[in-house]
């Protein structure tokens, strides 16, 4: 099994190094003769007063530092606001950088929120304000529209990230309750030229999801919101001051397609989690393993995703022999109120395939592109069919770590956890699925 066990790591770190920012950067953003290219439209800086650069999410630094090298002698006609998680490097003189909480706001997630509604409110026609944006923005830049109570706000975001619901249904409801966020950002830029540059760690075809859409038309609605909190009983959980105006006739619509604020813009993907899932696919084929990917268990909840995709391996094993599994995207998990543990969805997904797979010659590895899985130090797991019997010889039995949401704890004693650090990038998870 050790084989199956480097494979897969192998097979994972050489997706994450395929999918960096820096080269992509470098691959779809070009500047020369006072013009910036963005995929194919192009913008001429000196028909433009005032150039502004905005970066939103896990990879703000990594797209910030990829961006001003290609902006090259431009870079110091660039005003900029950076709300990520450190790793931009030396800024020029006019940016301003947050370091944002994740997965909870804190005082310099407000802070950033302010800053750039002041900044992009005070543009004109005559401007230009370029987005990156990344993942786990939705936390780093925040302004609820009816309170600005820190607490409050936080303990919003923890109940929502902790309902279960898939990403799509925690973002209409953020959308709804900020003024940063379902495109409402872009309003506040308007009538400003607006390019946006995206690292997406969501599906293909909901960009508006990524980081609640700060730029994006909002295809979400206040009817979506009030269907979202009666499902998943979100009034029990929020504080009491959001739930009156969830239940209230309190909430905006978000700027939808066609709204006069998205007038001049224009939207561009730079990665998305297929860079990750091809990436795998082409080193497993290397290693000489047959290959499929299966993203259909997107957004279901890991017990469900991970009974289907073992399924798949045994089958595609019988047919065909030395079988890997692809999968990309993301699992829910439901953390109950108190839950202590420490992990994340990788580790959690990764013990209930362990349950699964005593004896047999599967390995399994689930990870997050990010190098951050929840709450732990850990980017993910790797377990094979020995985990459930070393958990046993420990005391610590995967049933327990599953139930106390203790994923960590286990993995890391038995030598099972994987840490690279925060890559400074976003692409979403990536589940490999060895059967030799």
């Amino acid at each position: 099994m050790q084989g199956a066990r480097e494979d897969a790591l192998d097979i994972f770190l050489y997706a994450l190094e395929a999918s960096r920012v820096g080269p992509a950067m470098e691959r779809h953003v070009r500047f020369g003769n006072g013009v910036m290219e963005v995929g194919e439209q192009s913008y001429r800086l000196g028909e433009y007063e005032r150039l502004a650069l905005i970066t939103i999410g896990k990879a703000a630094g990594s797209m910030t530092s990829a961006f001003l090298r290609q902006a090259s002698t431009d870079a110091e006609r660039f005003e900029g606001i950076v709300a990520g998680q450190g790793g931009a490097g030396p800024l020029p003189a006019r940016f301003r950088e947050y370091y944002g909480g994740h997965p909870r706001p804190n005082e310099a997630s407000l802070a950033a929120a302010e800053d750039m509604l002041r900044t992009l409110h005070a543009l004109t026609e005559r401007d230009l304000v370029v987005f990156l944006i990344s993942g786990g923005g939705s936390a780093m830049v925040e302004r609820f529209l009816l309170t600005t109570s820190l607490d409050t706000i936080a303990a919003t975001h923890r109940a929502l990230v902790e309902s279960g619901a898939p990403i799509a249904e925690i973002n209409a409801v953020r959308k709804h309750l900020s003024a940063v966020k379902g495109g409402r950002l872009a309003a506040a830029a308007a009538p400003a030229e607006q390019v946006t540059i995206f690292v997406s760690d969501v599906p293909a075809g909901e960009l508006d999801a990524l980081s609640s859409g700060p730029t994006m038309p909002d295809r979400s609605t206040t009817f979506d919101v009030e269907r979202i909190v009666e499902k998943y009983d979100l009034c029990a959980a929020l504080p009491a001051a959001v739930t009156a105006m969830l239940t209230t006739d309190a909430l905006v619509e978000t700027p939808k397609p066609g709204d006069a604020a998205f007038a001049c813009s224009q939207w561009s993907v730079l990665l998305d989690s297929m860079w990750l899932e091809n990436a795998a696919a082409m080193r497993a084929r290397e290693l000489g393993w047959h290959v499929e990917v299966d993203n259909t268990c997107d957004d279901w909840p890991a017990e469900r995703a991970a009974s289907h995709l073992l399924r798949r391996v045994r089958e595609m094993r019988r047919e065909r022999g030395k079988a890997c599994l692809i999968s990309a995207g993301e699992v829910t998990v439901r953390v109950p109120a108190g839950a202590a543990g420490k992990g994340g969805r990788n580790q959690h997904f990764a013990l209930l395939c362990a349950e699964q797979i005593t004896g047999e010659a599967i390995t399994v590895l689930s990870g997050g592109s990010d190098g951050i899985d929840g709450n732990s130090d850990a980017v993910g797991a790797v377990v094979d069919s020995t985990t459930v019997e070393r958990a046993a010889a420990v005391r610590f039995p995967v049933g327990k770590a599953l139930a106390e949401f203790d994923s960590y704890t286990l993995l890391s004693r038995l030598g099972d956890t994987m840490t690279t650090g925060p890559t400074g990038n976003n692409l979403r998870d990536l589940r490999v699925l060895l059967a030799p």
